[in-house]
Order: structure tokens, then sequence, then C-alpha cells
């Protein structure tokens, strides 16, 4: 079991990884070694995940989730096979746990009339300092 939260834990046998070539910078080790993981995790049909967590996770994973509700985790940072096992289970449990909390709920609010009066004071008593400013010519006799 890999423990996500104290409330939340995935079996490892929902998880499938397969090793694939990573691209960019290793050298020969590149092209030969098969050393990035492609983790796949099945939020739709898994057992351990609620369903507000499901729903969330589809909304936080994005391009990674597939459309068969299967996430996908490419990890590619590092040189080996098992650091880069590592990072792609660090990332699940991560998007994982992020997807167990619940977003806060936000109230719509009004502006309180005393401020709008306010407001309209300030803008009336800017005005007449501009009057003040302004040049008297001949034109505004």
């Amino acid at each position: 079991m890999i423990e996500i939260s104290p409330t939340l834990a995935i079996d490892e046998r929902e998880i499938q990884e397969s090793f694939v070539r990573a691209e960019g910078p290793g050298g020969q080790n590149v092209n030969k070694v098969s050393t990035a993981v492609q983790l796949r995790f099945d939020v739709e049909h898994s057992p351990s995940l609620p369903q507000r967590v499901k729903d969330r996770l589809v909304q936080i994973a994005g391009s990674r989730m597939t459309k068969e509700g299967v996430l996908v985790i490419i990890a590619r940072r590092f040189r080996t096979q098992a650091q880069n096992r590592e990072d792609a289970l660090e990332q699940l449990t991560d998007l994982l746990r992020r997807a167990e909390i619940r977003p806060k709920v936000h109230l719509k609010t009004r502006v309180p009339l005393g401020q709008k009066r306010q407001r309209r004071e300030d803008k009336s008593r800017q005005g007449e300092k501009k009057k003040l400013r302004r040049v008297k010519s001949g034109w505004d006799e």
C-alpha cells in the first residue's frame, strides 16, 4: 500500500510501470538504456479513491489524463531507472494529496453602502480640486 495521507492509500497493484527511452542529454546512454518511467494509474476504476477525489484529480491532472480515465505520468528527470521511478511515484502522491484537499467555497460579497458613498464623495472632492486648478480664459466667461 502506498500511503498518500492518513485517510487515503492506494494499492501498488493499481499502478503499472513501463520503462521507455528518455530524450535529452545523457550521451550514448540515452540511446541504449530505457531509463524514463511511464507510470499509469487507472483513476476511473480505482477502488481506493472516493468519487470526490477522482473528480478533483481529473480537474488537476489536465492533459496527463486520458479519455479512458487513466492518469499517465512520465518521469525522465534523472539518469537512472530507480530515481525516475521514485520521481514518478512522488508526482503521483503529490497529485493525489492535492486532489484530496477540498477547495474553499468563496462566497460572493457586496460592497457596503457606506463605502460606495465614501468613494463618490472622494471622487467629487478630487473633481473640485481639479476645477480650481484650471486656468481661466476669456472663453469660459
